[in-house]
């Protein structure tokens, strides 16, 4: 029996320091929640994980940018709208100068009322934008088509939604011709511009059915980007995340092995101690 060097002793000990680094490493586990914690506990699940938490993240800023998309296309909308009813207004007072009822002062004053409705029409053109961003022409400062808007709704750079260029002012909508009559605005006058003001109309529509497809491709993108979302976030949830029963029972499990390591230790010892028997 040799007492210089206790192997029983040494291999319990080595046993129970495994021990006590897996129990280290399920505490971890429970009070985190997360069941790779560190490279160490799985590289290439924890590359996984990394690789799906990003596209999560993407496709989240996608379906902001989609929010922000509709919220402007909406005020776009709006504007237009209100553009829209001042055209119904100028249409139905040239239809009431059109008439023999109405006098040549009662021309002149709406003359004057169809002045004030088209200056207003291309200061909403001028004011409407988003963020700075001018919606119904150029810029604030140009009356020029403005250019095609452009949407990422996606997680990739090619994942665009485009709307095109709008021109929704006096110029834009062929109005200018209406604007010059207004020096002398007469039943032959008024009965032919009442063309060109259907004819804006017309355009106009054709801007705000632009405007409205668009809207409705970018609400059906953000919510097949929200189902991707959940999904690839439930992917990442299995890889990443504890699971708490079976990681509570490898605790519990572990703990018991401790104490049997702690008891096979103290045998280990107890059993040198037979060797002073001998030496008595």
């Amino acid at each position: 029996m040799r007492i210089n060097t206790n192997v029983s002793s040494l291999t319990a000990q080595e046993a129970a320091q495994n021990t006590t680094k897996t129990i280290t490493g399920s505490l971890e586990k429970l009070s985190t929640g997360l069941k790779i914690n560190k490279a160490s506990d799985d590289a290439s699940g924890l590359a996984i994980a990394d690789k799906l938490r990003t596209q999560a993240t993407s496709i989240n800023q996608g379906i902001a940018n989609g929010n922000s998309a509709v919220a402007l296309l909406q005020i776009a909308d709006k504007s237009m709208g209100e553009q829209s009813n001042i055209l119904d207004t100028v249409k139905a007072k040239l239809i009431q100068a059109n008439t023999d009822t109405t006098s040549a002062d009662g021309r002149e004053a709406i003359r004057k009322d169809i002045t004030k409705l088209l200056k207003q029409l291309d200061n909403i053109a001028t004011q409407t934008n988003y963020n700075g961003t001018a919606l119904l022409q150029a810029s604030a400062t140009s009356n020029a088509i403005s250019g095609g808007l452009n949407f990422q709704i996606g997680e990739k750079a090619t994942d665009v939604i485009t709307n095109t260029g709008i021109r929704s002012n006096t110029q834009g909508l062929s109005l200018t011709g209406l604007s010059l009559a207004a020096s002398g605005l007469t039943k032959t006058v008024a009965s032919a511009q009442q063309t060109i003001v259907d004819k804006a109309i017309t355009t106009l529509n054709g801007y705000r059915g632009d405007i409205g497809s668009t809207q409705n491709q970018v609400e059906s993108a953000v919510r097949n980007l929200m189902t991707q979302a959940t999904n690839v976030k439930a992917a990442e949830s299995i890889i990443r995340d504890v699971d708490y029963a079976a990681e509570s029972a490898n605790f519990n499990k572990q703990n018991i092995i401790a104490q049997a390591g702690s008891y096979a230790i103290s045998q280990a010892n107890a059993v040198q101690q037979n060797v002073s028997r001998l030496l008595q």
